[in-house]
């Protein structure tokens, strides 16, 4: 029965074979190109090879009568060859002369004359392809070719051609699109009968998957473009099924070999704070709550990633759940990338929650004997909860009992880091948060091992930020309206690119910035701020902001996240067009926390691109972050969220699409969970995964054309 219904994760563990062999044994690669070829692509066997996708394909599968070719023309023509000789009087070429009955045409090569001259002969079929010119006769330059032999198996023309990728140290070893073809076709020849299904029958006819060893041969040598398309669909299948697999197998694990009682919750405790609270929960807050009090509850640690739009309430959210932990006796670690940010978490605790509950902040710039207060605080259990910055993973810091770690932004933080906070207590629950709204395409993919909670509402009390575009030219008049509320008491963001100018790119800098509104504004009080300051400088700064003794802050990219001033109400974005759509929606979220009209202020130069003024008017027209993301994603592709998964690595997707293959997405996620789930009424194989820990059951999968995945 098993066989029959888990066929997958037992064929995927095969033996030695001849695609795990080196791909130095292939005719035309030998050790020392594949060398390069594992240098430069990360290729060493022969699945490697089989597993490199072409870029493109060029359809060279018409052929046309000679006599109906005209000067540029995309062509291929078939004809016998009839002189090859060398011509030219400066400069050498060779002309190769063929005839199809109906007309003749030359294929000229600069390159390459002796190598060619003894290539073809007289009374050999040839296919020539390219783009028809003429000069006393119609010729091709440097013409794709195949030979037509006893066998019409042709590679390199007279087909759907496949185009790979290269670099320029490839081309340097000889490594073109027609050398590639050669060596995979040889690779196919060698290792066809080699590749596996890795499904049954049932799933593969179900689901209209197209055979893995035909969608291999396909994706190199398809005969037609639909045939190419369909065995992409099919890696990329495999790609995502094996992605989920190994994200819900692993969660499985962890659920099943960490289960553990947990303390109970003092009701009386969180339902006090909970009526003490100064607003009302939206109703997307009130889920997200319930979603992480039930995962506190339950016998395995919670692991699960919270997602808010910007000024949706995530913090409130995450200091209940800290209610609620600190109420059955355990202690909080609350992880902020940037010591600012800490210090607004801090600020916001210390406000809202009882004075019985003890909170404390330790970041890098807290004063030695206070950090020494600190650490036995925390070593002895009277500080509750602890809000810092990567200072807390720091073998010095030490819990009495750890049972909730908050981390805020989570993909500024490394896996290292995240895990060594773990690791200080006794399998604590993990919530991380992220203010960059995920499109639900990725979220599956890269966060299919989290449990998710997502908060779309902001609460009633948030006015609505307008969001305003203007060119260049239009500046002045933007600097009258900036000059008229600051008079009015209102303070002003106002954000650039780059620090200080450059050469290489035409880009106003914030130094240079920060110079002309000096003078443009003498009465006011105008700071520079930018991430090549101290982290005291910095502070000290956005003190004084805060204090309201600075009117305008000129600064880069460092106030994208977290940074909470009430009193600030518009911010003027310089070069608009440079920023990407999420990150522009979350520079707009520095405004808009107080009970001012707010405004966001997009500057872009007067010729701009289409598509970067289409970036700008979806900002201008939503202030959904939600929205924004799906939108960033069909435009930028999943590059810039990829990556996001953890700071330094991601998951590199080869065939799937997150963009556009989000039915795909869905299907091998449904797929990957019923494996899962009849893999747990297997005790004996269960129990076996249990031992062996879902990464080295799965080591088989984890090569990098079935999934690339984060260790």
């Amino acid at each position: 029965m098993y066989t029959d219904t888990c066929q997958c994760v037992v064929h995927c563990r095969r033996g030695v074979t001849v695609l795990d062999q080196s791909i130095q044994y292939i005719k035309g690669i030998g050790p020392k190109r594949a060398s390069i070829l594992k240098l430069e692509l990360g290729i060493e066997t022969i699945e490697d090879l089989l597993y490199f996708l072409p870029r493109k394909y060029i359809d060279r599968s018409n052929t046309k009568q000679i006599k109906d070719c005209f000067v540029n023309d995309l062509v291929t023509v078939t004809g016998i060859v009839k002189q090859v000789k060398i011509s030219g009087h400066r400069r050498k070429f060779l002309e190769v002369v063929i005839d199809d009955g109906s007309d003749t045409l030359s294929g000229v090569f600069f390159g390459g004359i002796q190598y060619f001259l003894k290539l073809f002969e007289v009374g050999d079929m040839v296919l020539f392809s390219g783009k028809v010119d003429y000069y006393s006769t119609k010729q091709i330059v440097h013409p794709e070719y195949d030979f037509i032999g006893d066998s019409s198996d042709t590679l390199h023309t007279g087909r759907i051609v496949p185009i790979y990728p290269s670099t320029e140290t490839l081309k340097s070893h000889g490594f073109n699109s027609r050398v590639f073809r050669k060596i995979i076709h040889s690779a196919l020849e060698l290792a066809r009968e080699h590749i596996q299904e890795p499904f049954d029958n049932e799933m593969v006819s179900r689901l209209k998957l197209m055979p893995l060893p035909q969608a291999i041969q396909h994706i190199h040598f398809p005969a037609t473009i639909e045939e190419a398309l369909q065995a992409r669909l099919r890696l990329a299948f495999n790609e995502l099924f094996f992605l989920q697999y190994y994200l819900h197998l692993s969660r499985q694990y962890i659920r099943e070999t960490h289960k553990h009682a947990k303390p109970t919750i003092n009701d009386s405790l969180y339902n006090n704070f909970m009526q003490t609270l100064p607003f009302t929960l939206t109703d997307d807050q009130i889920k997200a709550v319930q979603e992480i009090i039930n995962d506190l509850q339950a016998d395995f640690p919670m692991n699960r990633l919270l997602q808010g739009d910007v000024g949706s309430g995530k913090t409130v959210v995450s200091m209940i759940a800290s209610i609620a932990v600190v109420s059955r006796g355990q202690q909080v670690a609350f992880m902020a990338p940037t010591e600012i940010l800490a210090q607004q978490h801090y600020a916001t605790f210390k406000k809202l929650l009882p004075a019985s509950i003890h909170v404390q902040l330790l970041t890098g710039s807290t004063p030695a004997a206070e950090r020494k207060e600190i650490l036995a605080g925390l070593k002895d259990g009277s500080i509750n909860i602890i809000i810092g910055t990567h200072a807390l993973i720091q073998e010095t810091v030490q819990f009495a009992n750890l049972g909730f770690i908050i981390i805020d932004e989570q993909h500024r933080f490394g896996v290292n880091q995240r895990a060594g906070l773990r690791t200080k207590g006794y399998m604590p629950d993990l919530l991380v948060m992220t203010a960059t709204p995920i499109p639900r395409s990725l979220s599956l993919t890269l966060y299919g091992d989290l449990d998710i909670s997502i908060i779309r509402q902001k609460p009633a009390n948030r006015i609505p930020i307008t969001t305003l575009a203007f060119p260049t030219s239009k500046l002045e008049a933007v600097y009258r309206s900036l000059e008229k509320y600051m008079n009015e008491g209102r303070q002003i963001y106002y954000v650039l690119p780059i620090i200080e100018d450059s050469q290489k790119l035409d880009l106003k800098s914030a130094t240079a910035t920060y110079e002309q509104l000096i003078k443009r504004f003498p009465n006011k009080t105008i700071a520079l701020l930018h991430g090549k300051l101290t982290n005291e400088e910095k502070e000290n700064i956005m003190q004084e902001f805060n204090n309201h003794a600075i009117d305008l802050l000129v600064s880069t990219t460092v106030i994208e996240v977290g940074i909470d001033v009430a009193n600030a109400s518009i911010i003027v974005i310089e070069h608009a067009e440079r920023f990407g759509l999420s990150q522009l929606h979350q520079l707009r979220g520095r405004v808009g926390r107080g009970e001012y009209k707010s405004f966001c202020v997009l500057i872009y130069p007067d010729d701009i691109p289409q598509e970067s003024m289409q970036r700008i008017h979806i900002l201008t027209s939503t202030d959904d972050g939600f929205v924004i993301a799906e939108e960033d994603l069909k435009m930028r592709g999943a590059g810039e969220f990829i990556g996001t998964r953890q700071h330094g690595q991601g998951i590199a997707f080869e065939f799937a699409d997150p963009v556009n293959d989000f039915e795909l997405i869905s299907i091998a996620r449904e797929e990957a969970q019923k494996q899962v789930e009849r893999l747990k009424n297997i005790p004996a194989l269960f129990e076996n995964i249990k031992r062996t820990h879902a990464m080295n059951i799965l080591e088989g999968l984890r090569k990098k054309h079935i999934l690339a995945l984060l260790s």
